[in-house]
């Protein structure tokens, strides 16, 4: 009787987000994709979006076109994403993105990370104009993987409360209940997956910001091992306790981001961790 009941509940909260929280997007996804359903494309995974890309059934520009028109509808509701970067989106899509596992994907930077030439503020009216001049090296591996970037999404002041709101950025809403908050502090992410936006997002971890919104949010979140990924975001904090990653609609798409990620060996991980406990070098 309960797993009846369970049932019922998920098929509603499923078709609740598949409508578009009631916001008409049937329209979404125009004749030139060649999709006979609405929402064949933007609630597939990562994974399967590359393979329609490189088997030719979407082109780069058409995937990235897509997500921009479904982020344009849905974001006035959700405040998901905080800076654009559409035409740098555009640009890449219209060369040849870089032939990676999620080679023309597109995907959304967590506002606490660096994207060149885009803003970066980490949801602090002290860094609101602040423009990055450089990719931090996790970006970087995601645009190494093939990955386009549309721009920035929503976090709390410096990433450190557990739902996603600032008095800068405003307020992340849960897609299947405007009422709900994202959780934190990786909430815009999670809603642009959830919703649709795009299937794979950055995010970043110390206390549950990758796992709690994933929660809140209905999609996979991990946390690797602290080294385990390319992160150079922080390199000067004392202590060790946040990762750099990625939210996603599927495990594979974690598995395939964190293998190609990887960066460090055993080996290198014993000596950066020594350098932490011995820092003039001394034993």
């Amino acid at each position: 009787m309960m797993d009846d009941h369970m049932s019922s509940i998920n098929h509603q909260r499923r078709h609740v987000l598949k409508s578009g929280l009631s916001l008409g997007i049937g329209s979404l996804v125009t004749s030139r994709i060649g999709f006979a359903e609405s929402e064949s494309l933007h609630f597939l995974d990562a994974t399967e979006q590359a393979k329609l890309i490189k088997t030719g059934q979407v082109s780069v520009l058409e995937m990235v076109m897509s997500a921009i028109e479904r982020i344009e509808l849905l974001n006035p509701n959700l405040n998901a994403v905080v800076t654009k970067s559409f035409e740098q989106a555009i640009d890449v899509a219209k060369s040849n993105p870089i032939n990676g596992p999620f080679s023309g994907v597109p995907y959304l930077v967590k506002d606490l990370l660096d994207q060149k030439g885009v803003r970066t503020t980490s949801g602090s009216r002290m860094f609101a104009n602040r423009i990055a001049n450089r990719n931090s090296s996790n970006v970087q591996a995601a645009f190494d993987m093939g990955l386009i970037s549309l721009g920035k999404t929503n976090t709390p002041e410096f990433g450190l409360t557990g739902t996603t709101e600032s008095l800068l950025l405003g307020t992340a809403k849960n897609p299947w209940n405007l009422f709900h908050n994202t959780g934190g502090s990786s909430g815009g992410s999670a809603a642009a997956v959830a919703s649709g936006m795009v299937a794979i997002a950055s995010a970043s971890d110390g206390g549950g910001s990758i796992r709690v919104p994933a929660s809140c949010c209905g999609i996979f979140g991990l946390k690797p091992s602290i080294y385990r990924t390319i992160d150079d975001a922080q390199p000067n904090r004392p202590i060790d306790l946040s990762v750099r990653f990625v939210h996603t609609r599927s495990v594979r798409d974690s598995a395939t981001a964190c293998i190609t990620c990887k960066k460090l060996t055993l080996q290198e991980n014993y000596q950066r961790f020594l350098c932490k406990l011995c820092p003039t070098g001394k034993s």
